[in-house]
Order: structure tokens, then sequence, then C-alpha cells
């Protein structure tokens, strides 16, 4: 379509600022951002709408302005609801670049311009999907008709015989033929280790800065993935930390191979993922009430609020997360951190530099919007029905209150109110949903994910408690090895609770000093010196136990234990002795 149709319908209410002669520029597509660069999003021919977040004086102007020309933008509308009018120096940047600007009255959403360019485009350049369309402000709906993606899917499969799946980065099925069956029933519903390699591709894929669409080849079918890029003002890239935004993608998953599609069906499909990510950020939006409620708890906990201030703010939590309770429900947290490590690993290994959050400081929004998908999946563990939880940014960190119906006959157990065996989210089920695909997209991105869990607490003064201990946890899950680790409550009651908070240089020293001199002798003699003294330590010194287990006489046994000894000038009958060794290997 050409800019000037969009001056033909007053149903768009959009003023031409500047830019008369360029009417003629053809519209391939739709961006609503804020962000100050947006370049790198744009592929040309794009109509960009923003809301004028970005701008706080002309040199802001200029330097957006000139990204959206050198990109081949077709044109910048601008939305008066922040501003209240168009500042006269975005006007005078557009004029300077030659690129047409409009003003969008504020009574007019920025959904119904793009639901407008995506009819025009996609219907001049294939008539077969102008339903798909057609039908884009009933995908929008929050009623009972509206069906979400699954609208413009079933008309994919109808009109272009594409069978096509909606993803989460976990692998979990949002949307698709077989979406609403349970997970082991057969027909259309695809199997769930096709979609956990689907979106480990392209968790890998766009985490590697390739180009989509992105093809797998799994069970001899070819697949063909486009990303559907998250958006809105909460998201994760429109704050700021777009590098970790991918993470948390949606992606549509096409049975049909893109590699020979000419470039209109690619155009297309593109439209499609707009589609869809207009309809996650309507998702993201009705969670906008309990990401507030549960940044306001968090906030208080910080603050070191009264158990009764922070019991007020989650009665009026509860309804709106478990509506219908009858009784006050039970609570539970879960902490997550992306982490970016450093560069290389001779560089890591050199300077022990400890890891960063991903994006920088701000990484909360990314964490945050990732903890969500894994909560809603299945594998999670999470109360029913899943969405129930909601997830604040702390920093750096993302903070998730979970409740949980209250079980008859639990008054609160102790005096900190904290349950034992109140059931919740366990560390093993939150493992098997974060694992899989987004170890694939961390490899490539070179992050790390932990997470940390609390117990289920049974009343509010015992929420703060749950709080650190999460947080505790999750320190002793990043002190681990791997991509995604996760540790839970029952594992602060021991020594390793203490191992997290060791300096790095101090846990590089103590562990090379005792156990480096072993390490080189089994490197020249092969002699199994480390594995030994795992087994005598496993085995609490038996001599007997150790030479079983390891299928050696007994002095054989005595005589590597008094190599170790000689080797490092410790005593292995000695208690200390033991116990630093114990650390040692621990630590290493």
């Amino acid at each position: 379509m050409r800019l000037r149709a969009l001056l033909e319908n007053d149903v768009l209410g959009l003023r031409l600022l500047s830019g008369e002669a360029e009417l003629d520029r053809t519209v391939r597509g739709v961006m609503t951002t804020d962000l100050r660069d947006p370049g790198r999003y744009l592929s040309g021919g794009e109509l960009v709408l923003s809301g004028l977040a970005w701008h706080h004086g002309p040199e802001d102007s200029e330097r957006f302005v000139r990204i959206l020309t050198d990109a081949g933008a077709a044109g910048l509308a601008a939305g008066e609801a922040e501003l209240r009018a168009v500042p006269a120096d975005l006007v005078a940047a557009c004029e300077r670049h030659r690129l047409p600007l409009f003003a969008v009255d504020e009574r007019v959403a920025f959904a119904t311009i793009t639901e407008h360019v995506v009819r025009r485009v996609s219907g001049e350049r294939a008539g077969d999907l102008a339903a798909v369309v057609d039908r884009h402000r009933r995908m929008m709906t929050a009623g009972p008709s509206g069906r979400g993606p699954d609208v413009v899917l079933d008309l994919l499969g109808g009109d272009l015989d594409l069978r096509a799946w909606v993803l989460s980065p976990t692998g979990r099925l949002v949307a698709g033929p077989g979406a609403g069956a349970e997970p082991d029933a057969g027909g259309e519903r695809p199997d769930p280790e096709l979609c956990a390699a689907l979106a480990g591709e392209h968790l890998a894929a766009e985490t590697a800065g390739r180009a989509a669409p992105h093809r797998l080849a799994a069970s001899g079918t070819v697949h063909s993935l486009f990303p559907v890029r998250a958006t809105g003002p909460a998201s994760a890239r429109e704050t700021g930390d777009a590098p970790a935004a991918v993470l948390s993608d949606w992606l549509l998953a096409v049975e049909a191979d893109a590699g020979d599609w000419p470039a209109e069906r690619l155009d297309l499909l593109h439209g499609v993922t707009q589609l869809i990510a207009a309809e996650r950020g309507h998702r993201d939006a009705a969670r906008a009430v309990r990401r507030r409620l549960a940044q306001e708890v968090v906030d208080l906990l910080r603050d070191g609020a009264p158990p009764a201030e922070t019991a007020a703010r989650l009665r009026a939590a509860a309804p709106v997360l478990l509506p219908g309770l009858g009784s006050a429900p039970h609570w539970q947290i879960v902490v997550a951190r992306l982490e970016q490590e450093p560069p290389g690993p001779a560089e890591a290994a050199a300077t022990g530099g400890p890891v960063r959050p991903i994006g920088g400081e701000p990484g909360g929004p990314a964490a945050r919007a990732l903890l969500e998908e894994i909560l809603l999946d299945p594998r999670a563990g999470g109360p029913e029905p899943a969405d129930r939880s909601a997830v604040a940014c702390g920093g750096d960190e993302a903070v998730a209150l979970i409740p949980l119906p209250a079980v008859a006959g639990q008054d609160g157990g102790g005096p900190d109110g904290t349950g034992q065996d109140g059931g919740g989210v366990r560390t093993e089920d939150l493992l098997a949903a974060a694992r899989g695909p987004l170890e694939r997209g961390l490899e490539a991105g070179g992050g790390r994910l932990t997470l940390g869990i609390s117990a289920v607490v049974l009343t509010p003064e015992g929420l703060r408690g749950a709080l650190e201990e999460a947080r505790h946890a999750r320190r002793v899950a990043a002190a681990r090895t791997g991509r995604v680790c996760a540790a839970g409550h029952q594992e602060l009651a021991s020594h390793v609770l203490l191992l997290p908070f060791v300096p790095d240089d101090v846990r590089r020293a103590f562990t090379a000093r005792l156990l480096e001199p072993l390490r080189d002798y089994d490197r020249r003699h092969r002699a199994e010196l480390i594995p030994t003294l795992e087994s005598f330590l496993d085995s609490d010194g038996s001599w007997t136990r150790c030479a079983a287990r390891l299928h050696l006489h007994v002095n054989t046994l005595r005589y590597r234990v008094g190599r170790i000894e000689q080797l490092t000038g410790r005593d292995l009958s000695r208690l200390e002795d033991k116990l630093d060794f114990f650390l040692a290997l621990r630590m290493s």
C-alpha cells in the first residue's frame, strides 16, 4: 500500500505534518516502538508508530529520525497521548530527512492502525489470506468468542494448507492444532520432543543473530521458524534489554520449507507474526494488575514493612490471583536471575570476574518475562489454572509470588508461618520446565539462568523470610555449573548455604592448594588419587567400605591415602583435614 492511503481512512485520524512529496512510498509493514534506537529491528518499508517516550529534546528527534531514515522506514506516525502535541523539533527533523510524519490522535489506538496496515498490505500481496487480517479484531477480543492466535493458525491451515504452531521459549504449545488436548493425546498435537527441538533451534539461532526464518529438519519434515517478538511498554525489548528479550519471545513454527518461498509469502508470514505479537501484548496487558500487586508486595518486603501492611496487600492480591477462593491462600516465592558470563573462558579463568546481569543492571524485565513463561509450563508444577503467578522486577532479578490453595488442617506450623510439606513448585519440576531449549539459547548467548525456590508459607508473617530464603537458594544455584541451575529451600539446612558466599579468589586458592598436587600427580601417574579421596570421604573414613567400593585391596587403599597425605601435608585421620578436603571437592 502507499502512504497516502493512510489519509483516506477517517477512522485512523491521521494528520500529515510533513513529507507530502513522499506519500507515494510503499508501506511493507508496521512496527510499534519507543526504543531510542530501533534500527536493528527494521528491515525497510515499515510505518513506525511511536508514543515518543524517548523524546527529551531536539537532539533526540534528530537522532531518532536519522536512524529511521538509514533503516529505510517508509514513515513515522507519532502519538499525541504522551506529549499532547508532536514537538516542532521532530517535525523539523523529518522535513530535513524527507521522512513523512503523521500525528496520531490520542483517541486512536496504535492497534487500530496496525490492523488497518496489515490488512491492506496482506490483502494486496496475497488475497487468499485476507480473511486472516479481517478477523484480527476477533483475535484481539477478550470475550468468549476471541480465540487469539488460533484464529490465524486455523486460516493458515485452511487457506494455504500450512500446519503451524505457536510455541513458547520452553517448548510449551501456546496455540495451534492440538493445543487444547492433553499432553499425551494423539491426533494433530505435535510431539513434546519436537516442540522442544524447534524451540531450542529457534533460541540458538536468534541468540546467535542468524537471520530468520530459521529451518530445522525433524523426522523427515522441514519446519520453518519465525520469531514472534514481544512488544509493549513493559516488555524487555522496550525497556532496553533487547539482547536478552529473544530468550522470552514466542515463535511461529510452520511445517514447510520456507527456503524457496517468494518474498511476498515471507512478508505475509511476517505480518502473521505481528498479529500474534499483538495478541501476546494483549495477554501481557492482562497481567499488568498481577505484576503491580506483586511489585507492591515485594517492595514492602524489601523495605521491611510491618507484617500487617504486607498482609493487607496479600488480601488484595488473593482475589485477583485465585478468584473465588474461600480462605486466604498459602504463598511461595521463586527468584530468577539472567546473567551474562565474562567474554571467553580463558579470560574468565584468569580474572575470576563475576557474571553480570544480561542487558546490564536493569536485567529484571527479561528475567520476569522468562520466569512467567517457565511458570506457565505444565511441567513447572504450578497451581491450576497455570496463569496465576504474579512476577515483579527487583533490581536485576525477577521475583514470582505464587498463590497456592490453602490445605485443610494446616494452621501455619511454626511461629514464622512456614510449612515444610505444603506442596507447591518443586526444584526438579521447575528445572524440567526451564532446561532443554533455554539451555541452547543461553549456550549461544553465553548466559546463565539461576533460580531459587522458597518453602510454602502459610501466613503473611513468613513471606519476608521466604523471599530471603529464595534469594539464598538462588545464590546456592549460582555456585553450581550449568546454563540453568535451581536450588530449593531444603538445601539451605547444610554446608551448601555457606559455599556461595566464599569469594571466587579465596575459593580458587583454597581448592588449588589442597587438590592441585593430587591432580598433577594423577595426570603424570594415572594414580586416581582424587577419586580415591572422594570415595574415602563418602565412606566416612571406613577403610573396608571404601576398599570394597573401589574394588581395591585395603593395603592398596592405605598406600593411596598415604600418598595423598604426603603430597598435601594433611592427615586424613584428623576431622579438620577431612572437612577441608570435603569442602575443597565441593567448591572445585
